[in-house]
């Protein structure tokens, strides 16, 4: 069996839609393409990538919902070890600037960007470029060797 080793960049964009099935595709298939990159379905980073990716889909789903108007994730990797998330929606009011703003301990709800905070190195929110909304990007590194 010859395995191949995995590249040092490459880019994935899907477009899906605003809906609760279209993030859990967009989490699915962000996944299938970082274990094509090497990085194995359990691996740490495809699992931090796909743990990124639901939350970021999701709140893209929930809040930054426009009807009629997909939602836009773009998948990065770079160096072969770090791989940039953007979902970008078509909404253009902004996401809390900190992470958790206005979270409680014992909420069920709106612990996403906690997450997103302890998996990614670095996380932001941007104007799209080009387009109107907003992008939300995180950088999630592997681990060390």
């Amino acid at each position: 069996m010859t395995t191949l080793a995995p590249p040092s960049g490459g880019i994935f964009e899907l477009r899906f839609s605003s809906t609760p099935r279209g993030a859990r595709l967009a989490r699915r298939l962000a996944s299938h393409r970082v274990h094509h990159w090497g990085h194995r379905y359990g691996s740490e980073l495809n699992d931090s990538v796909s743990l990124v990716v639901a939350e970021l889909a999701a709140n893209a789903v929930t809040h930054g919902r426009v009807p009629g108007r997909g939602v836009l994730l773009r998948l990065e990797l770079i160096g072969g070890v770090r791989v940039r998330v953007e979902v970008a929606d078509t909404r253009g009011e902004r996401w809390p600037v900190a992470a958790g703003a206005g979270v409680s301990g014992d909420v069920e709800a709106g612990r996403g960007l906690l997450l997103v905070d302890a998996f990614a190195e670095a996380w932001g929110v941007v104007e799209r470029d080009g387009a109107p909304g907003k992008t939300v990007w995180a950088e999630v590194a592997a681990p060390p060797a």
